[in-house]
């Protein structure tokens, strides 16, 4: 038995209590990597402004796509079958910083400009579900 000290009162681990951590943290690495790698290779990029679609793109071509709304502009780069937001106006960077993503599973938002960039594979649907 181990025994910690908590606030004047001592708390005991079990060896049941370790192996049972133990155990979780293997389990939740496992759905981690599954989940990670269960992605395929996309080959169309779409961009949606503002929850509309802006346009389809394919990965397998390399351009630039400058997107500009209202007073915003965000640049996009689709090269060698990656794509990423090269540029972005908005004050935080954080979709400029997300860098390069290539699988069906993966996107770039930008919050502040609306924009989302996103990996869609052949006969995926666009969307998950459809509410009112």
């Amino acid at each position: 038995m181990i025994y910690l000290f908590i606030s004047k009162e001592y708390l005991m681990i079990k060896r049941a209590d370790i192996v049972l951590a133990i155990i979780l943290i293997i389990l939740g690495g496992m759905i981690s990597y599954i989940s990670a790698f269960n992605s395929n290779q996309g080959d169309t990029v779409l961009i949606t402004v503002d929850g509309k679609e802006f346009g389809k793109y394919s990965l397998d071509e390399d351009k630039t796509i400058t997107v500009k709304q209202k007073d915003h502009i965000n640049k996009v780069i689709i090269k060698d079958g990656t794509v990423a937001m090269n540029f972005s106006d908005c004050p935080n960077q954080v979709c400029v910083h997300a860098g390069k993503i290539s699988r069906t599973s993966q996107s770039v938002v930008c919050l502040p400009n609306r924009v989302m960039v996103q990996i869609i594979g052949k006969g995926e649907p666009e969307y998950d579900a459809i509410s009112n």
